[in-house]
């Protein structure tokens, strides 16, 4: 997969990240958990704010279920290794992607910046579950990763796709183009963190 192309990021995770969340499994995955429950959650959030809108309630509808599935399954990768769930943490990545989603406005401009931060948000993770499909030495992980890696990669193209239902497709490129630019700033500020999916 070809993150430029396909996810469109521009700014590569730094490669010491891997090698770091292998060392900290335990929290990756509590963290991961996080990171999924929160994604069911803010497309259930979607579709009570936009319920007039058909066809993102019905594509809403199943990622959201396949969102929780995925939460359900880094549960389950938690307790075969005899770890709790532990507490959510702030993800500091998604507070400052949010904080781009413009307010005021026709709710149209709202619902699109809300789709297209969270399609950056599952690209983002794309792009670390490769690196962890890649390079981790635990096998049922990485095929674990694999797997995810792919959903992950179709959802940003669902939020995407979403977007140009409901706004001008020339407009959502041209924003998209924005919030990727700052995406990869806000990544570059971040510090690289051992115990975060972000």
């Amino acid at each position: 997969m070809k993150e430029k192309t396909i996810l469109k990021l521009k700014l590569n995770t730094d490669p010491r990240w891997v090698n770091i969340a292998e060392k900290n499994i335990e929290d990756i995955l509590v963290d991961h958990a996080w990171c999924e429950q929160k994604a069911a959650s803010t497309g259930i959030s979607m579709i009570i704010h936009y319920p007039e809108k058909t066809r993102l309630v019905a594509e809403l509808t199943d990622l959201v279920a396949e969102e929780w599935s995925h939460f359900e399954r880094v549960l389950l990768e938690l307790r075969k290794r005899g770890y709790p769930l532990g507490r959510p943490r702030k993800d500091e990545y998604v507070v400052q992607l949010l904080a781009h989603v413009r307010k005021g406005g026709t709710r149209e401009r709202q619902l699109m910046d809300q789709l297209l931060v969270s399609a950056l948000i599952e690209a983002r993770s794309c792009e670390r579950f490769k690196l962890l499909w890649q390079n981790i030495a635990d096998q049922d992980l990485s095929k674990f990763y694999y797997e995810l890696m792919v959903s992950e990669a179709a959802h940003f193209v669902s939020y995407v796709d979403l977007a140009k239902e409901y706004a001008d497709p020339a407009v959502v490129d041209a924003r998209l183009q924005e919030l990727l630019e700052i995406e990869g700033e806000i990544v570059t500020n971040l510090p690289v963190r051992d115990d975060r999916m972000h």
